[in-house]
């Protein structure tokens, strides 16, 4: 019969809990004892249960094992420091030879230090100038439609906001008093004359 494979997560029933640990603890115990025989190798095997009560192998002397292996971390630890100083200076020159190249690069932009250039390098900075000047044109007139757009908008709202006033308060508009004006003006010319247009015999004599 094929036995199933052991799903990795912490057993819920208590019993069954008790039962694994004591068999997978004795068969800890037992790897760590072949292989200390077997390959003559140091070990020291530390465990707690779940109640907190200890149970250990060691192929020499525990406290001796744990000594040696807390002198190895400290000089693990070292060369680990020193390493990782080696490349933090490492990354420092990196990044102060990048910052080199853009200093030059930079000043080439501005104009300066371009006698040593090749007509190739020269045409990429004027090539590279190019797309710079297209780009900041690009966004220039994008903030320019934008503001104009924000400007009429506030016109329009400002216009609304005035014609609410002027209906609340009866004023009249600027554009209907102007064709008031006119209005009146066209009727004070409409003046009544008592010119006669035609032969003088039809012009008919006035009654006294």
């Amino acid at each position: 019969m094929v036995r199933g494979k052991t799903q990795m997560k912490r057993i819920e029933n208590a019993t069954s809990r008790q039962v694994t640990f004591s068999k997978r603890r004795n068969g800890l115990l037992k790897k760590a004892f072949e292989l200390s025989v077997l390959c003559d190798a140091e070990v020291a095997l530390i465990i707690f249960s779940p109640r907190g009560k200890l149970y250990e192998f060691s192929s020499c002397s525990t406290s001796k094992t744990i000594e040696r292996y807390q002198k190895k971390a400290k000089d693990l630890g070292i060369s680990i420091k020193t390493a990782q100083d080696c490349m933090n200076q490492e990354d420092s020159l990196s990044l102060a030879k990048k910052m080199e190249i853009l200093e030059v690069s930079k000043r080439k932009l501005m104009g300066d230090g371009l006698e040593p250039c090749s007509i190739d390098e020269l045409q990429q900075l004027e090539n590279q100038l190019d797309k710079s000047l297209t780009k900041i044109r690009t966004r220039k007139n994008q903030l320019f439609r934008e503001q104009i757009e924000k400007l009429r908008e506030e016109e329009r709202i400002l216009m609304d906001e005035n014609k609410k006033l002027r209906e609340k308060y009866g004023i009249k508009s600027t554009e209907e008093t102007k064709k008031q004006e006119i209005a009146e003006r066209s009727e004070s010319m409409e003046v009544e004359t008592g010119l006669f247009i035609g032969p003088p015999e039809s012009r008919k004599p006035q009654k006294p």
